[in-house]
């Protein structure tokens, strides 16, 4: 493994890499570098890093990256890669925990959903519809096709920053649309959730059904198989961004090369290699014209981090 020539202390299961460029590691494809992109082969080995690393350290932690935007002067600090890492998945069957996953951070929400469809468990199924992992819809209460992530939630666990793995119950922590309240400097690794048995045979193939209608529903929705971070901003109380958006006429806007999705106009599509400011830009228009035109001023799901150039 590699190691990271100002961190001769790491241990052989961390792979550290310098001046990593972001562009690679998000899905809008665009961004800076970040000083230390860090990935581990365990979680124990990844505890044993962060408790090493100095205390004002700024840390990032990134799954699939979208919903991530790093700005083009890029993220100086350490971004933690938890994709391939913390990806246990198993089902629970001893009480208190009959009908339950339990489900690593690095775990995919898409696996997530096939899994507990193939063990005959209901209720999981719009995690089919979220573009990221577990880590990341426990930290935003991530939800498509009108399911949320927490109201599975039972218990999870946390890594702070001085190393330590923690079991915390659910209602420890406020949830609300698209966002979490509770997490005291630390982050999470698993989740136990907590679903409906399916009894019958014909049942779990309905179940099976639903996913993959939700996911044809979302591909003639949305637009697939395009660097874009998902939905841009959270539907405001009573009404849908993108209608907000689309009304204000600015599907098809570009500004250099990001442009505002035809398809679905809470997406934005990084076209013609735009760069994160590029996006940043069309992100803040959108912003400013519906709360000119609606008085409506939308929130971003997506994080901002880093510099700006």
């Amino acid at each position: 493994m590699l190691m990271c020539a100002d961190k001769k202390n790491a241990p052989e299961s961390i792979v550290v890499l310098e001046n990593e460029a972001m562009a690679k590691h998000t899905s809008w494809r665009a961004g800076g570098v970040a000083r230390r992109f860090v990935k581990a082969a365990s979680l124990d080995a990844l505890a044993t890093y962060i408790a090493d690393l100095p205390e004002d350290e700024a840390l990032l932690w990134m799954g699939l990256g979208s919903n991530t935007l790093i700005r083009d002067g890029g993220f100086n600090g350490t971004v933690i890669a938890t994709q391939g890492v913390m990806t246990q998945i198993k089902l629970l069957d001893k009480a208190p925990y009959e009908d339950c996953v339990y489900a690593g951070a690095g775990v995919s929400s898409a696996k997530l959903a096939r899994f507990c469809t193939k063990h005959e468990l209901a209720g999981a199924e719009f995690f089919a519809g979220i573009p990221g992992l577990v880590g990341g819809a426990l930290a935003m209460n991530a939800g498509a096709f009108g399911g949320e992530t927490w109201p599975l939630v039972v218990e999870v666990e946390t890594l702070n920053r001085k190393g330590e793995i923690k079991t915390r119950k659910a209602e420890t922590f406020k949830y609300s649309y698209r966002h979490v309240e509770g997490l005291q400097g630390e982050w999470f690794v698993s989740a136990t959730f907590k679903l409906k048995k399916v009894n019958a045979g014909q049942e779990r193939t309905s179940n099976t059904i639903d996913i993959k209608k939700l996911l044809a529903k979302r591909a003639a929705a949305q637009p697939t198989g395009v660097a874009s971070c998902g939905s841009v901003f959270r539907n405001p109380p009573g009404d849908y961004a993108a209608r907000l958006i689309e009304a204000c006429q600015l599907k098809g806007k570009t500004i250099g090369g990001a442009r505002v999705s035809e398809k679905h106009a809470n997406f934005i599509i990084n076209e013609d290699n735009a760069s994160a400011q590029d996006i940043e830009s069309l992100i803040l228009l959108i912003r400013k014209t519906v709360e000119d035109e609606h008085g409506i001023l939308l929130q971003p799901e997506v994080k901002i981090v880093g510099d700006r150039m």
